[in-house]
């Protein structure tokens, strides 16, 4: 019986040079299994938020409760990305109500602070736009708020106990992990901004992996917050201290601002996809951009051509194009301009965009018929009861503004730099104005219910992200592990919120694993192709599926992320 195993052993060691395929399931490049749990799953770009969810979940906590305690753990052991300091946006499945809300946790521009009076700032710093580092990027951060609001909805155990977790690392240490001692090197430039090196170095060097890293000021802040509510960060010490360091230098920003700051329930938007519903967010956010973008592409076989072929590329990234055309020309905040949503995300204007696009040659210049009014952490949660979260946070570019109120342990976000400042613009600066942003949680329904909450972290990435991952499972057959792991394109150029126009076509940044042929048959259709890495987002997700109802995680090898359940 032995010589008959070693000799399929071998057998079947030569078939898989042959074949080229080296895993026992599923595709080569499926890093790994998909994870299975029934109780409760969470699923985070980083191991110990992972396990703070699971032991909120085993507490008695809801979805959310969860969702909000591994957010901050997130907020500790990944600063660069996330953090009390900026905005958060989430969706939430209620599973009594049998219905999905959504959250939006951006926060505003200066009250006191008018477009004429930015621009001579700028004038006199010698910029003719907004910089990306600095105090005049800083907007109100509305993640703290969020995270109340969410609770007082949702929530079933104390913030006490939700942030826990985070205080005890922040407090007494973590190890830092790889992909996120690499993103915290992005903050070398930032060494000598005000607090930077005070709070995120170790005696003025960047952490290296696996040393051990303390931030006691943030644990100070985050216990103030457990202790006070969210008043301590809006009304009481936190706040006093955030408006001073920000005054001192050069901020505008006032006590009132962050006093008036309020989170709003928003009804999530969607778009019929095959046999699937994806919901996103209305904007101010980018959501909705691929909500147009699966418009466009519901028109065409892409099951019938494959994952690779050059056709489907094609058609994909036109699609992007098409969609990010809108989307600098109209997204911004609803409060001061109507965004004509329901039209943009119309399967006639669908049509309309999709006979726009050439077969034969990749568009240079995009330009959209003119309608009528009509860096980021992701994670989601599941619970025993069957409520879900998809949950978005993040300070924009690696530590926000640079700017970091040493007493306080958390970066500033710098959101208020994609305002444009074209008075003519939708996303024009305006005093209290929340900026265009990039964060977009993704959730999926089948039939009325919840199919699967997902996100793709990454700036600009993020709607091509989610039209990707639902490609790769729904037209590809892709597992919900391989979907995300499969190799992403990225486009770059075309219209952007700020107003700055690049009608070049832009850049197709290809991820290394596609075939050699698929370079060659791009740069025949007209696109500018290039290999990058990096800047193609990390991806978590919770499928579910009914009869037993069982959660399906999975979490992808760009981040250091855990998919765990029990």
């Amino acid at each position: 019986m032995s010589k008959i195993m070693s000799f399929f052993t071998i057998l079947i060691s030569i078939s898989t040079l042959l074949i080229g395929q080296d895993r026992f399931a599923g595709l080569a490049f499926q890093t790994r299994s998909e994870l299975m749990a029934q109780r409760g799953m969470a699923a985070t770009s980083q191991p110990l938020a992972t396990q703070a969810a699971l032991d909120i979940l085993k507490l008695g906590g809801s979805a959310v409760d969860a969702a909000i305690a591994a957010n901050a753990v997130l907020a500790v052991v990944e600063p660069m990305n996330c953090g009390l300091g900026g905005d958060l946006f989430a969706m939430v499945w209620d599973e009594k109500e049998g219905r999905l809300s959504g959250l939006n946790g951006s926060g505003r521009s200066p009250g006191d602070l008018s477009l004429k009076d930015l621009k001579h700032l700028l004038k006199k710093q010698g910029l003719d736009e907004l910089p990306i580092r600095g105090a005049l990027t800083v907007s109100v951060p509305g993640c703290v708020d969020a995270w109340f609001v969410l609770h007082k909805r949702y929530g079933k155990i104390s913030m006490k106990q939700i942030l826990a977790p985070a205080i005890y690392y922040a407090r007494n240490g973590f190890p830092v992990s790889e992909v996120i001692a690499f993103e915290w090197r992005e903050g070398l430039p930032l060494l000598n901004m005000p607090g930077f090196r005070e709070v995120f170095t170790l005696a003025g060097e960047i952490p290296q992996k696996g040393q051990l890293f303390c931030n006691p000021a943030l644990a100070d802040s985050l216990e103030r917050i457990a202790r006070d509510g969210r008043d301590a960060f809006y009304k009481g010490e936190i706040a006093k201290k955030l408006i001073a360091f920000l005054q001192k230098n050069g901020g505008y920003l006032t006590q009132k601002d962050l006093q008036k700051h309020h989170s709003e329930w928003v009804e999530p938007v969607s778009t019929t996809y095959r046999a699937v519903r994806l919901w996103e967010l209305p904007p101010n956010g980018q959501g909705i951009a691929a909500l147009q973008m699966l418009n466009i592409l519901e028109g065409f076989n892409l099951a019938e051509w494959g994952f690779g072929d050059p056709r489907c590329m094609h058609v994909m990234v036109e699609a992007k194009k098409l969609a990010y055309e809108d989307r600098g020309r109209y997204y911004t905040d609803p409060d001061f301009s109507q965004v004509p949503v329901k039209k943009l995300i119309s399967k006639e204007y669908g049509t309309v965009l999709r006979n726009k696009i050439d077969m034969n040659r990749a568009a240079e210049v995009i330009t959209n018929p003119k309608l009528e009014p009509g860096d980021t952490i992701y994670l989601t949660v599941a619970d025993d009861e069957g409520n879900m979260v998809s949950l978005i946070q993040s300070t924009y570019w690696e530590f926000g503004s640079g700017l970091v109120p040493p007493t306080l342990g958390f970066a500033l976000q710098n959101r208020g730099q994609l305002f444009a400042l074209d008075e003519q613009h939708a996303n024009v600066y305006a005093p209290g104005k929340r900026p265009f942003h990039t964060i977009i949680p993704a959730f999926v329904t089948k039939d009325g219910r919840p199919y699967m909450s997902f996100g793709v972290m990454g700036g600009s990435m993020q709607p091509q992200g989610h039209v990707q991952i639902l490609v790769n499972h729904l037209d590809f057959g892709m597992s919900l592990q391989e979907a995300g792991d499969a190799p992403r394109f990225r486009h770059s150029g075309s219209s952007q919120p700020t107003g700055s126009m690049m009608d070049d076509g832009g850049w197709l940044n290809l991820e290394t694993g596609f075939p050699r042929e698929l370079y060659r048959d791009l740069l025949k259709l007209g696109h500018r192709v290039r290999l990058t890495v990096g800047g193609y987002g990390g991806y978590q997700a919770i499928a579910v599926q009914y009869n037993p109802r069982v959660y399906i995680g999975a979490s992808e090898s760009r981040k250091d992320g855990q998919a765990a359940g029990y």
